[in-house]
């Protein structure tokens, strides 16, 4: 059997500890909140500016994070289904070139904060799979709830692509 300890985070009850970024459980209250979690931990206002150095600082830091993707043919089209959480259509580009789909999204915001866990960012996600031959005559890409479809159409791709997704 498993064994587990609740922890009290954000105000429900977690089957494992919550650790910090140092990997050590944080401090609680005694109604068993971590300790520090609200107005004290979040600068009351952080200005555009402040959030727009942070991004900066954060992209040139970081390495894209790869994205499992699903794909499957359907009639016509190779399907490929990917999780996007946390960016719009203007973030996400999609490219076909000849044997290569590649989905990028630029990073979202990053905004200073002190994080209790931190386990993935706002963007900076890529993604690179073969594609078949026999498609590319066409790029359709959709984004919504968190997931970005992209339908590449069958036929012969005569010229690199690029879409933003609707």
């Amino acid at each position: 059997m498993l064994k587990t300890t609740p922890t009290m985070v954000w105000g429900s009850t977690l089957p494992v500890a919550a650790t910090n970024a140092h990997g050590a459980i944080p401090p609680q209250d005694a109604s068993g909140r971590v300790a520090g979690y609200g107005h004290e931990m979040t600068p009351d206002h952080t200005s555009d500016d402040e959030v727009r150095d942070a991004t900066a600082a954060a992209e040139r830091a970081m390495h894209p994070q790869s994205v499992p993707v699903n794909a499957y043919e359907a009639p016509g089209a190779l399907v490929v289904i990917a999780p996007f959480p946390a960016v719009t259509p203007e973030d996400v580009t999609v490219e076909a070139r000849p044997g290569i789909l590649r989905i990028v999204a630029r990073l979202r915001s990053a905004a200073p904060r002190e994080y209790l866990i931190r386990e993935w960012e706002y963007g900076g996600y890529e993604r690179e799979i073969g594609l078949p031959e026999g498609y590319g005559a066409g790029l359709e890409a959709k984004l919504a709830n968190g997931q970005l479809v992209v339908r590449v159409l069958k036929g012969p791709l005569t010229d690199p692509l690029s879409v933003h997704p609707s």
